[in-house]
């Protein structure tokens, strides 16, 4: 649960401007029958397991921001069409920031390959944002950061972009933003949860276990936010 009152009214006004822009997203592709996911995978006669969409990942040169969707088989991930999956390389970060202290983490040679995974978000079949979620370190295969600086990632990721389809990078920067607060708690439950299945588990490299895959979840509602966020502002 997110306690709105106490976020201040600019926050609270962005994440509904953010709220706005993508509920907008949604109205201006159901007047043409389209959806999220339909208007990313247009084009795609036939829609593969594991393949990123659109191929070779959408990547934001100015930003460094990054993202793909896919989708696992159904009966892992019960309601669930597919996910977005969302990253900041290197270049896009503050200075300041390093990868998290990790004995034995092997580091990708090229230093543009030190990106973070910030947060992936899982759609339903009518193209309806469901769930947010963090993954272990294997999954994405990123480097791993504290949870505070991955925070701190999060203003920055912006898919600044008309290719492959400006609805929905528009959309997808909006969803960050919106659900920051969500997002946020998600990702400081994370490195507790990889701390507590290191701790209650016998593995060589808990961020390399394939039995412990996503860490932390919410189920959200972009009306439900939106609604929240409103109430919180007439109460400010």
């Amino acid at each position: 649960m997110v306690d709105f009152s106490t976020l201040g009214r600019e926050r609270l006004e962005a994440m509904l401007e953010a709220g706005r822009e993508a509920v907008n997203c949604h109205r201006v592709l159901a007047k043409s029958g389209d959806n999220i996911v339909g208007e990313l995978l247009k084009g795609h006669e036939t829609f593969f397991e594991w393949d990123h969409y659109p191929s070779g990942d959408v990547y934001d040169r100015d930003s460094h921001s990054q993202y793909y969707y896919h989708a696992h088989p159904q009966e892992e991930r019960i309601g669930e069409h597919g996910h977005f999956h969302t990253f900041l390389r290197p270049k896009g970060m503050p200075d300041d920031i390093r990868p998290a202290r990790i004995e034995g983490a092997e580091m990708p040679e090229d230093l543009d390959d030190w990106l973070s995974h910030l947060i992936g978000i899982s759609m339903d079949k009518h193209g309806i944002p469901i769930r947010l979620f963090t993954t272990n370190r294997w999954v994405t295969g990123e480097v791993w950061y504290e949870a505070a600086d991955v925070c701190r990632m999060l203003d920055l990721f912006e898919i600044d972009l008309a290719p492959p389809s400006w609805p929905v990078n528009c959309w997808l920067t909006a969803m960050v933003r919106l659900f920051r607060p969500q997002i946020e708690a998600l990702i400081h439950e994370r490195d507790v949860g990889v701390a507590r299945w290191a701790e209650k588990n016998e593995t060589d490299d808990v961020y390399e276990d394939r039995r412990f895959e996503i860490v932390s979840s919410v189920d959200i509602s972009i009306d439900d936010q939106v609604a929240a966020l409103v109430a919180a502002l007439e109460r400010a």
